[in-house]
């Protein structure tokens, strides 16, 4: 596993793609894209920055087995099979939804995890609110022997500090950072790199703001703030609006956005510059932190109905 120091250590930092707003009729500001989905092809984006510190904490303790916690089409899940795969781990998911067992050749997410050596287990969606109660985990412990537990999403104290690397030096000249929050611990390290003179706004891939506990866990700044203005009333709900405006993003600039996170992300920023709720002028930096392979299922369920699917 000496492989895992030698990857992480010769990272190199993502590219920032610069948007011609004139395409999109939008004028007077700076929008530019970090490009994370690009640091792997399978352990994309802030997957990659949350994974970093806990493989090296579980290489440390000689622990070669990662249980981790996701629903049906969790990138969380995804990633944590391939660094398995890539770094011989041996993995589990705990999977969300007992009825969704006999559907995995169905389903996009959880093949490409089976396929990469990932044990998946599916509990009933009520024994799945347990997951963080100490009873729970050790019977998990009995069930399959010792374990490195990775939470759900991903985010710890050892994810937040990969997360921090996400940005940069040259990334102090943004006004803004904008990411997608979905358990927080990607914007709790944005934040902790950020300065002061700047803004870091969260946009909740889910209904409700529960996230700012969890950030104010990690975090003592108070230059931030999170809004499921644009969830769509939910985790991985979405609507016709959000299918065009990621077509169209992608065919006037060449980048995917998936529909959980990073599409409404940038369908916010976009609704925010064109109202003028974000200053004129301002330099934007957001953050695409992958999830790409959760467009396949989502598509799959956009054909079943009857509704345009997102081009890949």
């Amino acid at each position: 596993m000496q492989e895992i120091i030698r990857m992480f250590e010769n990272l190199s930092e993502s590219v920032n793609q610069e948007i011609d707003l004139s395409l999109f009729s939008i004028y007077n500001y700076a929008l530019v894209i970090k490009r994370e989905d690009l640091i792997h092809p399978e352990i994309s984006g802030n997957k990659y920055r949350k994974l970093k510190y806990n493989l090296k904490k579980a290489q440390i303790l000689q622990n070669n087995t990662l249980l981790t916690f996701g629903g049906a089409y969790s990138n969380h899940i995804a990633a944590t099979a391939a660094a398995g795969k890539e770094f011989g781990f041996n993995t589990i998911g705990i999977i969300r939804g007992e009825e969704i067992v006999n559907k995995v050749a169905d389903n996009p997410t959880l093949s490409f995890a089976e396929k990469c050596g990932m044990q998946l287990h599916f509990i009933m969606r009520e024994d799945y609110r347990s997951k963080t109660e100490i009873y729970f985990i050790e019977k998990l412990k009995e069930k399959f022997g010792d374990f490195y537990l990775l939470p759900e999403g991903g985010t710890n104290s050892l994810a937040v500090k990969g997360c921090k690397e996400i940005l940069i030096n040259d990334d102090a000249s943004f006004d803004y950072i904008c990411a997608s929050v979905g358990t927080g611990g990607t914007l709790a390290g944005i934040i902790n790199a950020s300065t002061d003179a700047q803004i870091i706004l969260g946009f909740s891939a889910l209904k409700g703001t529960f996230q700012n506990k969890i950030v104010q866990k990690y975090c003592s700044k108070t230059n931030w703030k999170i809004f499921d203005d644009y969830s769509l009333g939910g985790y991985a709900k979405i609507d016709l609006n959000l299918i065009r405006f990621i077509n169209e993003f992608k065919e006037k600039t060449g980048i995917l956005l998936d529909p959980i996170y990073t599409g409404k992300m940038l369908f916010g920023i976009f609704d925010l510059m064109r109202n003028k709720k974000i200053k004129e002028n301002s330099r934007i930096l957001a953050i695409h932190t992958g999830g790409l392979q959760g467009i396949a299922g989502m598509n799959l369920i956009l054909e079943k109905k009857a509704l345009p699917t997102i081009t890949i």
